[in-house]
This record gives C-alpha cells, sequence and structure tokens, in this order.
C-alpha cells in the first residue's frame, strides 16, 4: 500500500470516528429524561414536568406512574430511570441498599395525609377516633386501599387503623389495589362505597369527597423521597430535581395538598 494511499485511508477513518462519536454523543444528549413516580404524584408531577419543558425548551420527560414497590423492583431488575420518586421513605430505602440510587442527591421532597373517601353522593358519616367500626357504613361493600403489605398508601392506612383499634374489625372487608389510584378508582365508580387514598389523590378526583381525615399521629409520617438514580444516562437528571425543589413547582405540589419539605435525607 502507497504512503498516499494509507494516509487517505487513515483521514477517512479518523473523520468516520469523529462522526460516530459525534452521532453518539446527539444521540445521548437527546434520549429522553426517565422519571419512575408513584402514582399520586401523577398531577402535580406533570404540571411540573409541562412547566420544566416551557422554562427550559428541554423535550419533554417520559414519566412512568405505579406503585413504589412496583418501581422500585422494576429498577432492581435493571429498567432504565434517570430518577425515583417514591411515596414513602421505606422504598427509597430499599432502593439505596440494592445501590440503585445516588445516596448524596437524595431529598425529602414532599409530605402528604392520608382521608377516607366515599362517592360523592354517599351520605356515610365516620369519625376516625379510637374504637373506630368501618363496618356499619361499608354495608356488604368492601374498604378500597393499596396493597397493606407493600403499596404505601395502604401500608399507612392499615396502620393507621391498627392504632385506632379499627383493623381487626375491617380486616376481611379489603379490596386491595396495585397503587393508590386504582382504589380511588373503585371509590369513584361507586364499586366500594369505601377508600383510603391521600388527601392529593381526594383533591384530584371530583367523583370522590373526604368522609374523614386520619390523625397524623395514628400513622408514621408520610415524607415522599426522591433521587437520582444509580444508572442514570440522562444529564438533565440533576438539572430536573433542582428544578423540583425551586420556587416553581412548589405552587403546583401545593395546590394538589402536598406539603413541600425540600430537605437532604439527612435532615432532621
Amino acid at each position: 500500500m502507497t504512503t498516499n494511499r494509507r494516509f487517505v485511508m487513515g483521514v477517512a477513518a479518523a473523520l468516520l470516528f469523529g462522526f460516530s462519536a459525534n452521532v453518539a454523543t446527539a444521540q445521548a444528549q437527546t434520549k429522553e429524561l426517565v422519571i419512575f413516580a408513584a402514582a399520586s404524584l401523577k398531577n402535580a408531577l406533570d404540571e411540573a414536568a409541562a412547566a420544566w419543558v416551557k422554562e427550559t425548551g428541554k423535550p419533554a420527560p417520559k414519566i412512568s406512574y405505579a406503585a413504589s414497590n412496583s418501581l422500585a423492583k422494576q429498577l432492581e431488575q435493571g429498567a432504565p430511570a434517570d430518577l425515583f420518586l417514591s411515596a414513602d421513605l421505606d422504598w427509597m430505602d430499599y432502593a439505596a441498599s440494592k445501590n440503585l440510587i445516588t445516596p448524596e442527591t437524595r431529598v425529602s421532597l414532599l409530605a402528604n395525609r392520608i382521608v377516607l373517601v366515599a362517592p360523592s353522593d354517599s351520605t356515610a358519616q365516620v369519625a376516625l377516633t379510637p374504637g373506630v367500626d368501618l363496618s356499619a357504613a361499608l354495608g356488604s361493600g368492601r374498604l378500597a386501599m393499596g396493597n397493606v403489605e407493600s403499596v404505601p398508601a395502604g401500608k399507612y392506612g392499615k396502620a393507621a387503623l391498627e392504632k385506632l383499634g379499627g383493623w381487626d374489625k375491617v380486616k376481611d372487608k379489603i379490596a386491595q389495589a396495585d397503587n393508590v389510584r386504582a382504589a380511588l378508582l373503585l371509590v369513584s365508580r361507586g364499586e366500594a362505597p369505601l377508600g383510603i387514598v391521600y388527601a392529593t389523590d381526594a383533591a384530584a378526583e371530583p367523583k370522590v369527597k373526604v368522609a374523614a381525615v386520619f390523625p397524623e399521629d395514628s400513622h408514621p409520617p408520610i415524607i415522599y423521597p426522591v433521587a437520582v438514580t444509580k444508572d442514570a444516562t440522562n444529564p438533565d437528571a440533576q438539572g430536573f430535581l433542582t428544578y423540583l425543589r425551586g420556587a416553581g413547582p412548589k405552587a403546583a405540589f401545593e395546590k394538589q395538598g402536598f406539603t413541600v419539605l425540600n430537605r437532604p435525607a439527612n435532615a432532621s
């Protein structure tokens, strides 16, 4: 092979390599931001994401909503996501224990309440006081809740009823759902006379009304942590998390009934 021919081929190879590298870089930069978020965040997070897109000109993030336990397990199984927003501390702790998040990015972002809801035309009256018995209000129906062993809202609801001394009276009349929005749907459709959901879910669904609010001391604090995942590939992951902690999304979260905490995970 002549020197000139080797030179030409070398230049071509270099140009091809550079082109391939630029394509790879462009693809990495345009890859959509993927977010795993608790189902109860949908209304507020959709609004916050839309505002972020409008303000930054970035592509709309792809948000997958489900129960926190399901999302944590998906991460563990290798599902790609850049951010994880959980509806309780336990499932974020689980993700941390499996090395699925970047610990220094973790923030306790929001707080919530759980409430007892009924269809909007219901006449049920319930007082969530010690010794509460929901059997009469349920009649032949069931109490809609997230799965009481894994879904955060279900776990909080069971804990509250146990603290109030009402769990044993209704534990055989529970309709357990895969996530809190599914439990809300059962009540909004009139398929369940009562349900336990977050206050923010009740505010988002006009076909239900709040029958009673659980005392705050009847269950562990309801905290929503967020963190960048360990295998995040989108460079906007940290930027979006920072945006969620800012003034813009605060109004969206508060409008839906969340309390904005915005504190590092190790803060008291």
